[in-house]
């Protein structure tokens, strides 16, 4: 695997509390709290309006998708995309870090750092730990919400890093590309339910592997170091040399298998973005594979 010079995809708790503490946020560097939990748990917006890294912005995941897709937190379109982070202040030139709040200590961060790459803004990281370990380490937090300057950013859509359900089946044949599902071993196999779904049985895709997300993190919830990660991969017999394709239940903890194998220094895995939901609603029956009941 040839090593390439890449953006720094995570930024530690104390470089980010320096650069809050020199006022350097603001148009060459946007800080997004990207939160999100399921129905009737947490309330993300309010606990964001409660206190939140200062200078943050709420990045809504709701609002940013396509929301005519019948399948679960689809990619919104080009300009789409563009107009929302626009309206947070973003530019093509900002460096942009993401969080959220979840207690493992990243959830969707990753999948809103994958959404910047995938519409070719680069200059974009995690924080390391998430809020979680901000407020463990004690660095400030504000209930004051973001005013941002809007700004104009121009999005285009790096298709290497998503691939589609046609993708997919044919992948089936060419196998081509590693398929790799980040979901808890449990719904992987089909011998626990999917959350919260209404018609929507657990398994997975023949031929994929699974990595769960939360094995990328420590329990402390921060990313494990490049060298656990790299033998995690091999433990799986994933070849960082070859094309991967990640995959979940929405495209959301797949962006995890992105981010470690990135660390690795591999930055072209792609994110299967309609995943198990659009597989079990189109797919054909015979690619499905659980442990469960029919």
């Amino acid at each position: 695997m040839v090593q390439q010079a890449l953006f720094r995809a995570l930024v530690s708790t104390k470089w980010l509390a320096e650069s809050v503490r020199n006022g350097k946020v603001g148009p060459s560097l946007r800080v997004l709290d990207a939160s999100w939990y399921s129905p009737g748990t947490r309330d993300a917006r309010k606990e964001y309006l409660e206190r939140h890294v200062p200078g943050a912005s709420f990045f809504d995941i709701e609002e940013c998708r396509d929301n005519a897709s019948r399948f679960e937190m689809m990619l919104p379109s080009e300009a789409g995309f563009a107009d929302y982070v626009g309206r947070l202040g973003i530019s093509n030139s900002t460096h942009v870090v993401v969080y959220d709040g979840d207690h493992l200590g990243s959830f969707y961060a990753p999948r809103v750092w994958w959404m910047f790459r995938v519409f070719g803004h680069h200059t974009v990281s995690v924080l390391n730990g998430g809020f979680r370990n901000w407020l463990k380490e004690g660095h400030p937090v504000t209930a004051e919400p973001a005013r941002p300057e809007p700004a104009v950013f121009k999005a285009s859509l790096d298709r290497a890093l998503l691939s589609t359900y046609e993708q997919v089946l044919e992948n089936l044949q060419s196998k081509r590309s590693q398929l790799v599902d980040s979901r808890p071993r449990g719904r992987y196999l089909g011998t626990e339910p999917e959350p919260d779904a209404v018609g929507l049985e657990s398994g997975h895709i023949r031929g994929a592997l699974n990595m769960p997300f939360t094995e990328f993190m420590t329990e402390d919830g921060f990313e494990r170091s490049p060298g656990e990660l790299q033998a995690m991969f091999q433990a799986k017999e994933v070849d960082l040399a070859r094309p991967i394709i990640a995959t979940c239940r929405k495209g959301v903890t797949a962006c995890h298998v992105a981010l470690a194998a990135y660390l690795c220094g591999k930055p072209d895995v792609a994110i299967y973005d309609g995943s198990w939901f659009e597989w079990f609603h189109r797919g054909p029956r015979e690619t499905f594979v659980s442990q469960g009941k029919p």
